[in-house]
């Protein structure tokens, strides 16, 4: 089985882009587990959450993976966790970090700041240098994954034409090229 996982800042179209490659690629899709986690709290999430978050979304995988058709696609990975806790909080937990050594991934998307911000209650910066910020670290992470990606960037149908390209390429064997 080959694991897609498209990466990213907030609101830049992943969970789109999930759902759309499972449905063209006839397989499942593990959603971003901490948007389930933290609509249930009654509290801010705190630094504590984020293994809660780490170990919720590793069981989706597992879920989600059992009925998948060749390819499972993932909305992030346990990076994002490890990049937010590292900009809230200045760290991240050991084990977290360990969780990331032991992941698996065939081929990263990467989605752009593109498209336009979407207010949402989860998300937390709206703000255009953030939202640069956030894809350079991204970038910095899938160039250093040693895993191919794909920088998906333009419109929707840009990406999703992008998307459904180099996970065609990826499910070839065909050596996969940024479009």
């Amino acid at each position: 089985m080959k694991k897609v996982v498209v990466i990213g800042p907030e609101s830049t179209g992943k969970s789109t882009l999930s759902e759309m490659l499972a449905r063209r690629f006839h397989t499942t899709w593990t959603p971003e587990y901490a948007r389930e986690y933290i609509a249930q709290l009654d509290r801010p999430y705190v630094q504590e959450d984020l293994l809660s978050i780490a170990e919720g979304q590793l069981a989706l995988e597992k879920q989600y993976a059992a009925t998948a058709n060749n390819l499972l696609v993932c909305d992030t990975d346990l990076y994002v966790i490890k990049v937010w806790s590292e900009h809230k909080y200045g760290d991240c937990d050991h084990q977290i970090l360990q969780m990331i050594a032991a992941q698996e991934c065939d081929l990263y998307l990467l989605t752009n700041i593109d498209l336009p911000w979407e207010e949402d209650p989860q998300r937390e910066y709206p703000e255009p240098e953030m939202r640069q910020y956030f894809y350079n670290i991204y970038r910095d992470i899938a160039m250093q994954s040693g895993v191919p990606f794909v920088d998906i960037h333009g419109s929707y149908e840009q990406r999703e034409a992008h998307a459904v390209a180099a996970v065609e390429q990826l499910l070839q064997g065909a050596p996969i090229s940024d479009l």
